[in-house]
């Protein structure tokens, strides 16, 4: 890949000022009209709070890092189309984007001069594809031949998990503009959570999600977002490797069947998760039945309600405790 320099709007990583990318800066924001394309699929967003979490799931699922600037309008044809080839492969890869702008640290971390910059990553081992701005034929060979050629690569090293899905983009740009804002709205007695959770306080957050329930146990939304927490605060930052050796050393020991049934669904393997601790009680451990009980209904908050795996779920835990 030919290698040219593309600095982010108004300031590079070096502190000199860019003219030229000053012309391109545009105020929407991702996925409001005349913006760069919405996060959505198996398309996500990272900051420096969450960027170790994501780093993590690279053991299950290959990540495609994609560091840019949201507000460059250069770089929106690109975002799109690695945004439409990642999603069309249904989870085989994610699709992670990083603004080096707001996460300076990220961007220092990998030592690049500027946006846009492309990586892999398999396994938390980061591998460079691209620096500066691709041409057509570049960004066709990426899509085309270098996506297909890591899923391949990630395979052969074990890392064959699917990457969650995160909902519907919408590439109408003038139209998810309104959808995005009703989406993102959080409600006024989540906002402590919702804020602690943004600064990867996930523990601080699952208390005040608590909280929200006291209140108001109906409420689905802070029921959801404090299990997606205390999964995070438990195992958001494990060696996916260790945790799954020791499960493997360890079959018998209900901890280790926990903490690897976290590993799966932080990467996204919600029916593994779920088979994982309800074969681990049908082999005969339902002595063990009330801690898998406990986690196996914090995780049925997170996936929606009509999932048919739930629903399967639910079924069989009712079962087996029976």
């Amino acid at each position: 890949m030919a290698e040219q320099q593309a600095f982010h709007p108004g300031v590079s990583l070096a502190g000199a000022v860019d003219l030229e990318a000053l012309k391109h800066q545009v105020k929407a924001e991702p996925g409001q009209a005349g913006g760069a394309p919405a996060a959505g699929g198996y398309v996500i967003d990272t900051t420096e709070n969450t960027f170790q979490a994501m780093v993590q799931t690279s053991a299950t699922f290959p990540i495609l890092l994609f560091l840019w600037v949201p507000t460059d309008d250069r770089l929106f044809a690109m975002a799109r189309a690695l945004g439409d080839a990642v999603n069309k492969l249904n989870g085989q890869i994610q699709l992670s984007r990083i603004d080096i702008a707001s996460n300076p640290s990220i961007a220092q971390a990998f030592q690049i001069q500027g946006a846009p910059a492309l990586f892999a990553l398999i396994g938390g081992r980061p591998m460079p594809i691209l620096q500066g701005l691709p041409s057509d034929e570049e960004l066709q060979q990426i899509t085309d031949v270098v996506v297909p050629k890591l899923i391949a690569a990630a395979q052969q090293a074990g890392v064959t998990g699917t990457a969650p899905y995160s909902g519907d983009p919408d590439s109408d740009a003038a139209n998810s503009a309104s959808a995005s804002s009703v989406q993102d709205q959080v409600p006024p007695e989540h906002q402590e959570a919702y804020m602690l959770a943004q600064q990867g306080d996930y523990a601080g957050a699952a208390a005040a999600y608590e909280k929200v329930l006291e209140a108001d146990p109906n409420d689905a939304r802070a029921a959801r977002e404090r299990a997606k927490a205390l999964l995070l605060a438990r195992s958001g930052d494990a060696d996916v490797r260790v945790v799954r050796a020791a499960a493997a050393d360890k079959s018998d020991d209900v901890d280790a069947q926990l903490a690897v049934a976290d590993v799966d669904m932080i990467g996204g393997q919600i029916q593994d998760a779920f088979d994982r601790l309800l074969d681990f009680v049908a082999a005969g451990h339902k002595a063990d039945i009330e801690p898998v009980r406990k986690r196996l209904l914090e995780y049925f908050t997170i996936p929606d309600p009509t999932d048919e795996r739930l629903k399967r779920a639910r079924r069989r835990l009712a079962t087996l405790m029976y």
